[in-house]
């Protein structure tokens, strides 16, 4: 079955995780193309800020408080949203945490919470938007990460829920195209972006996390979703440094251990001690914002993801992900001798 997708001024979307981060860049580029957006995270205080704001500009907006863990608040989101709108046109399960620290002093608790929220989130959610999408159709979109393809250091349960959550939507493509279910089921895995998302994580290093470069603008990530809620397409990585390090994964696997090994244990701890509350847990209140506090470089565009959504821009940007291959392989080559990489557009995590 062909599926076809409304353009966004006629689409009603959900998004959860929508009160920071890529949810609420997300959120504010779909109500300033049109689109009828309905917000949802755990925090009410920032929830109603990021919709005060989306209102004040002239956005069509509706949010609703519930926690992805729980399958009947996301129930209760589909029926709001349809309730307030009318029908729900793309879903997008966008909601997640992180844990840094080596997986053997990670509390099993912690562990648990966050799987409850990154894997079982999304299986709440999507089965709580299929109830309406199978019927009147529309898409699935749900947020991965470059850690669904690879391994990392210091975040092992991140690493695992995102496989999880890249298995599980695959997994459900399947059934849904088999069935003939008029529903798209994209999984966007985005590189390392610039969010709050290394200042809400749960860290045991003792120290604020940071990313890796090249780090990308969270409003790259917010395009490629927004591009899949009008195309349907499988799956798209977001920045260079995914697709990079994906390749480097099936190709030559060892070179990617060894520069992993040599730059990232020491690279993803910042200098700022850890914060006195993380949102693995409870959510961190008054702290509504899209972008993070990177202080190296980020990159506005990827050319790479430029050119996976558009056919015309394909051949830049395969000329500039063949030179971030080429980067990527002599840095892993000479990892034993270097403790960090150039932001170029070539190798990072999310």
């Amino acid at each position: 079955m062909k599926i076809r997708l409304k353009k966004l001024p006629e689409q009603v979307l959900v998004i959860t995780g929508a009160s920071s981060g890529i949810g609420l860049a997300t959120a504010q580029l779909a109500a300033r193309k049109g689109a009828r957006v309905v917000l949802s995270s755990r925090d009410e205080v920032d929830l109603s800020r990021a919709t005060e704001e989306i209102r004040r500009q002239g956005g069509r907006v509706f949010h609703l408080v519930g926690d992805v863990a729980d399958f009947p608040a996301m129930r209760a989101l589909a029926d709001a949203a349809v309730r307030e709108f009318g029908r729900i046109d793309t879903w997008i399960n966008n909601a997640g945490v992180s844990i840094y620290g080596p997986i053997e002093q990670v509390r099993l608790e912690d562990a648990r919470r966050l799987f409850e929220t990154n894997y079982w989130g999304v299986v709440h959610g999507s089965l709580a938007a299929l109830a309406y999408l199978k019927r009147t159709g529309g898409a699935l979109i749900n947020v991965g990460s470059v850690l669904s393809e690879t391994a990392y250091p210091l975040q092992g349960h991140y690493v695992a829920s995102k496989h999880a959550v890249k298995g599980f939507t695959e997994s459900l493509r399947l059934e849904l195209e088999k069935e003939g279910a008029p529903v798209s089921v994209t999984l966007i895995e985005p590189a390392a972006i610039n969010t709050p998302y290394p200042e809400h994580a749960k860290s045991y290093l003792g120290t604020e996390p940071q990313h890796q470069p090249p780090v990308y603008a969270p409003e790259v990530v917010a395009d490629a979703i927004l591009h899949c809620a009008e195309h349907p397409m499988r799956t798209v990585q977001v920045g260079g440094g995914a697709k990079v390090f994906s390749l480097l994964e099936s190709i030559a696997p060892r070179a990617g251990d060894r520069f992993k090994e040599a730059t990232s244990f020491e690279a993803q701890r910042s200098d700022r001690p850890a914060p006195a509350e993380d949102a693995l847990h409870h959510p961190v209140p008054n702290d509504a914002r899209v972008h993070g506090d990177y202080p190296g470089r980020v990159m506005r565009t990827s050319l790479y993801t430029r050119a996976r959504l558009s056919p015309t821009a394909r051949l830049v940007g395969l000329a500039a992900l063949g030179a971030g291959i080429t980067l990527a392989a002599r840095a892993a080559a000479g990892a034993g001798r270097r403790d960090a990489v150039e932001p170029v557009e070539t190798a990072s995590i999310h």
